[in-house]
């Protein structure tokens, strides 16, 4: 018996150092951190900025890069890269993306402009995605807040790859109300490229979808303006890049879409889901129909919990562990 209970005890010492060093990695109540990629076309609308803004101020995730989508992408990837810098994350890679035609007007490119152009991150942002899924497969949300033409050629360059992402949480389409709160609209992100938009919504990867539906969110100038009053780095980068947006289109209510996207990877409370199996039309409408769902889709906003969350996490200062974070974990 005694020869029993003493050859237990070096077992017994391995578990307990097991559990020891388990509560050590991830403290008891503690969730690993969501490793993320921001797809963005930041520098038309504002909202962008505000997203990820939001995503930098989110202690959910560890961003492993933000990858510019359509248009001049290059110029987009310098305004990420000037914003990043100005709020000590530079560390935080930044990749342009698939460069189309322009289909709007760059309302914040004189910010972009005043960048350090030789600071974006060569490469392509599809290669970016795929390499980040090869050293993180099943880990990585891909938040995804522009037209879809770099999933999309990540898709056409590896399939199997691409389809190792945890998920897509996405700013994109109108299944039962449109831009105006009536009929679906062709939603501008699937509609800039409907081909892409196709792939992905067919790419069998788990999708987490905010249409216009829930994401029609103005902010009031009560609240805006104490956002503004709050003079923090992010804060007086998103003034900068606002001024420029509303000097440019003469509109001073910006409308939070794509924050609701980073909002919902943080907390899916902000936009309980519904499983629906929606598809692209030739249109670009993002048609529900019968068949297996294919997507989470959120068809109402959470708005009283979404602008003291939004707000709140913009007004608060730059963490100042991010970038030890970030470094010591890539």
């Amino acid at each position: 018996m005694k020869i029993r209970i003493f050859s237990a005890i070096p077992l017994l010492a391995t578990c307990l150092f097991h559990a020891v060093s388990a509560q050590t990695a991830h403290p008891q109540g503690s969730k690993p951190k969501q490793l993320v990629i921001i797809d963005t076309d930041i520098g038309d609308d504002i909202d962008d900025a505000f997203a990820v803004e939001l995503a930098l101020q989110s202690p959910e995730f560890r961003i492993l890069g933000v990858t510019t989508a359509f248009g001049d992408t290059k110029l987009r990837a310098q305004l990420a890269e000037r914003m990043l810098d100005a709020v000590g994350r530079s560390d935080i890679p930044v990749v342009a993306g698939v460069e189309t035609t322009p289909r709007t007007k760059f309302t914040q490119a004189a910010y972009a402009e005043g960048g350090d152009a030789k600071q974006v991150q060569p490469g392509s942002a599809p290669d970016f995605i795929l390499s980040e899924i090869r050293m993180h497969p099943g880990e990585i949300t891909l938040i995804a807040i522009g037209p879809q033409t770099n999933l999309a050629e990540a898709i056409v360059k590896d399939p199997a790859t691409f389809g190792k992402l945890k998920r897509i949480v996405m700013m994109g389409g109108s299944v039962y109300k449109g831009y105006k709160g009536g009929a679906p609209d062709p939603e501008w992100n699937i509609l800039c490229d409907i081909p892409a938009a196709q792939k992905v919504f067919t790419s069998g990867v788990p999708l987490y979808v905010m249409p216009l539906d829930a994401t029609i969110l103005k902010l009031d100038t009560t609240d805006l303006n104490a956002l503004f009053d709050h003079h923090t780095p992010i804060t007086g980068q998103i003034h900068v890049l606002y001024d420029e947006w509303s000097g440019t289109i003469k509109q001073t209510t910006p409308t939070l879409f794509d924050p609701m996207a980073v909002g919902f990877a943080a907390d899916p409370a902000l936009c309980p889901t519904t499983p629906l199996h929606l598809t692209v039309d030739d249109k670009g409408f993002t048609v529900p129909g019968t068949g297996m769902p294919n997507a989470q889709v959120c068809l109402k906003a959470n708005v009283t919990t979404f602008y003291p969350f939004v707000l709140a996490r913009l007004e608060a200062q730059v963490r100042s562990s991010s970038v030890r974070e970030q470094s010591g974990n890539r």
